[in-house]
């Protein structure tokens, strides 16, 4: 359903559903067709996650319904068919291709970290006393990572540094990012490291923040940018030594002859002749700085398993999410702390499609969600802790080896939750419900099933 009219700046985000439908398993045939069509609603526009959480939730809805039809734990139908790290590089029967991944190894860390096995039997002895308690696993594939992305890194004469980069953040924590890459290629503290971002007189020509790109592809140019900056310090340092480059040792911001520690030049100085009026020794180009554009040519695949425990209430319908799990393989993770926000972030933004967001229309098509005291979001009391943990499979399509986290949450939160609320209904014989799951949804399902098991 596109609404109104196709809002997304190319193409509907559809298409990704589409090329995102094969997800993290060994899919030998596929067959799909997409119908976009454009009704009298709200138009349609990409969402933290556009497109991938679609195909993940029609993905794992399926492989809980197959292991229920074929008498499978959940776990175990997906460990069958997960892609394996001999698989790589892998080309989905959609025609994308797969850059990297241990899928197996990470579903393994999230039920070691689950402690599946004894959740079960915790949900069993609950389950005798009365109380739905339900289980829900999602293991999901992203796309991340579109397109190409600029980084200036500038070195000015009193040895400090600017990076201006072409992303946009709105409060992902960009800066810190940027300034960590640059100031480990230039063994600089990031008190050191200005990044500027978002200022179009400034920053050279970029594209900006969407689709899980920003580590990935503006983490990258600067990177390059670094490391040519460094190169060229390197070769303004040698000259002043009167010393061949490669004689030269960069650490921690000096550079000294190999076997001769005396002989040494900090960083500051050098930056200094790089600015100096009558040019850097050695007939080098004046300046210290270095633009980059950096496009892999494709996207990235992170990957994960999210799993839940909820309980319903039989009398209300209300649902309690009683832990949650994430287990992602993003590549090298740059910085923990940015990284944790991410997902717990995006998991509170699947918490809500799971369970309370919709836009409801009158029977005349008036919007009645017109603002968040009708449009329901989910506020700290409805999110729970949200364990975190990583395992890293470098990407080989970017220097840093890095894929996109941002998303994670949006793509596996919504089936995970929704799995796990249909297990806890599953002794019932409640087996689908559409999203979100509100109460009264969940509560008149209740109420059906035992209505018809009576007679």
């Amino acid at each position: 359903n596109l609404g109104a009219w196709n809002a997304s700046p190319t193409r509907p985000t559809a298409v990704l559903t589409g090329l995102a439908i094969a997800g993290p398993y060994r899919v030998p045939a596929l067959r799909l067709q997409v119908r976009c069509v454009v009704t009298n609603t709200t138009p349609q526009a990409a969402y933290r996650g556009a497109g991938r959480p679609e195909a993940s939730y029609l993905l794992e809805r399926l492989m809980d319904k197959a292991a229920r039809e074929l008498g499978l734990d959940p776990v175990m139908i997906r460990e069958r068919n997960l892609l394996r790290p001999n698989d790589f590089p892998y080309r989905s029967p959609t025609g994308v291709p797969y850059d990297s991944g241990n899928y197996p190894a990470v579903l393994t860390e999230a039920l070691r970290r689950f402690d599946y096995e004894a959740a079960r039997r915790e949900q069993a002895r609950l389950r005798a006393q009365g109380r739905m308690i339900g289980i829900g696993i999602a293991s999901f594939c992203e796309l991340s990572g579109p397109g190409w992305e600029s980084a200036t890194v500038r070195a000015h004469p009193d040895g400090t540094v600017t990076v201006l980069c072409g992303i946009t953040p709105s409060g992902q924590g960009h800066a810190t990012m940027l300034a960590q890459v640059v100031g480990e290629v230039l063994q600089l503290p990031l008190e050191r490291i200005r990044v500027v971002t978002g200022d179009t007189v400034a920053v050279q020509q970029g594209i900006g923040t969407f689709g899980s790109r920003s580590t990935a592809l503006g983490g990258s140019a600067a990177f390059l940018a670094a490391q040519e900056v460094l190169e060229k310090a390197r070769a303004i340092a040698a000259s002043a030594l009167e010393v061949a480059p490669e004689d030269l040792e960069y650490r921690d911001g000096l550079f000294a002859v190999r076997g001769a520690p005396d002989r040494a030049i900090p960083w500051e100085r050098v930056t200094r002749l790089a600015y100096v009026m009558e040019g850097p020794p050695g007939n080098l180009e004046p300046g210290l700085e270095a633009t980059r554009f950096f496009n892999p040519g494709r996207r990235n695949v992170p990957f994960g398993v999210h799993i839940a425990m909820v309980e319903v209430d039989p009398d209300t319908g209300s649902i309690t999410i009683l832990r949650y799990l994430a287990v992602d393989d993003s590549g090298r993770i740059v910085n923990p702390l940015l990284a944790e926000g991410q997902i717990h972030g995006s998991v509170a933004q699947g918490i809500g499609q799971a369970l309370y967001e919709a836009i409801v229309y009158s029977e005349t098509g008036q919007p009645m969600t017109q603002n968040f005291l009708d449009y329901v979001v989910p506020r700290a009391l409805q999110v729970p802790v949200i364990e975190a943990a990583h395992v890293e499979t470098p990407s080989p399509i970017n220097p840093l080896g890095v894929k996109g986290i941002g998303e994670a949450g949006t793509t596996a939160a919504p089936p995970a939750i929704v799995n796990a609320v249909l297990d806890a209904l599953s002794p019932l014989g409640v087996t689908h419900l559409d999203m979100p799951l509100t109460p009264e949804r969940v509560w008149r399902a209740i109420r059906e099933a035992q209505s018809e098991a009576s007679g």
